[in-house]
């Protein structure tokens, strides 16, 4: 009987922008080559075990000094819009992973080729989003620059919630569609570690005559790694955070861990209000929309608890409806 090899599992694990910048950090080059070679030591577990890798960050640090940068610089220069800082940190980032990663391998004698897809995330332009932006972007200001910002170029601002400034709100529309799956999935399948969908990927719409165009706005990143996950068919989801395991009743006395759990019984806890918007709130959303569309498995962890979760012995998992 000819029996053809079974194919190895497909592994998403989707990393937050302060991987790269550590609090407290400004994040010089420096800074974020020496971070993005501390993950990559840590993602060789993932190699180790043969998974066909995808990678996925976020952005925060990143193109918020972007927008710093644009915001403060020569008058000359033409300011870029959003997307196209979003593309520009996708690209940045993505070959600090890149260049760690393959110095990693290098150095381990495993011979796997390392990508960087710059990549358009589809968004429908009828989402509510646009209609109520939301998402706090860039530096903080003083409410007199933010009110002159909002007069000159049309913000819409808020003040944050610790009260550190105000900020400028840019929509954060639900991705709906990754434009580039499929050779993300034909190159992950190859074997080779693919990096994508950086800081939740470039919102692009589709006009009247079907064809692309950029808009204002950012795409979380959980949401956005989720439904990649989705269209690749992972067999595991991953997301990487600053906890070990997700909390019930977090910086609370009645705090306690969550080892393992249903997605059902994880949605109950998330309508109940127990995760936070602002924090761990996506990243449980966006695990329950990977199970609910037909995902086996999630785990959510810090990098140093990584390879313990993997062995379950640590971290929170996640899995489908039973």
């Amino acid at each position: 009987m000819n029996l053809q090899p079974k194919e190895k599992p497909v592994l998403l694990v989707a990393l937050g922008g302060h991987a790269f910048m550590q609090r407290g950090e400004k994040g010089t080059i420096s800074d974020q080559e020496r971070n993005a070679k501390m993950i990559c030591e840590t993602l060789q577990t993932l190699v180790d075990r043969e998974y066909n890798l995808v990678i996925t960050h976020g952005n925060g640090p990143q193109v918020g000094n972007l927008l710093l940068l644009n915001e403060s610089g020569d008058e000359s220069v033409p300011k870029m819009p959003l997307d196209v800082l979003v593309a520009q940190t996708e690209g940045s980032l993505g070959y600090f992973l890149q260049q760690a990663m393959l110095n990693e391998l290098r150095a381990r004698h495993k011979h796997r080729y390392v990508v960087t897809v710059v990549t358009q995330v589809l968004v429908d332009p009828k989402d509510e989003a646009f209609k109520n932006p939301s998402k706090p972007v860039g530096p903080f200001l003083t409410r007199a620059e933010a009110e002159k910002r909002q007069q000159e170029l049309d913000w819409k601002i808020a003040e944050d919630t610790a009260k550190r400034g105000w900020r400028r709100l840019v929509p954060s529309p639900r991705p709906t569609k990754v434009v580039q799956r499929h050779m993300i999935r034909d190159s992950a399948a190859a074997g080779h570690i693919v990096i994508a969908c950086g800081g939740g990927g470039i919102p692009i719409i589709k006009k009247e005559d079907n064809s692309y165009e950029g808009v204002e706005a950012v795409i979380d990143k959980d949401f956005t790694s989720a439904l990649l996950a989705t269209e690749i068919e992972a067999e595991i989801f991953v997301i990487l955070t600053e906890v070990p395991q997700v909390m019930i009743g977090f910086a609370t006395p009645e705090q306690r861990p969550i080892s393992a759990i249903t997605s059902e019984q994880l949605n109950e806890l998330y309508e109940a209000g127990e995760f936070p918007p602002g924090s761990m709130g996506p990243k449980v959303k966006a695990v329950i929309e990977f199970l609910d569309r037909g995902g086996k498995r999630a785990i959510i962890t810090n990098p140093q608890t990584l390879e313990d979760a993997l062995a379950g012995k640590g971290g929170t998992h996640i899995i489908g409806r039973c």
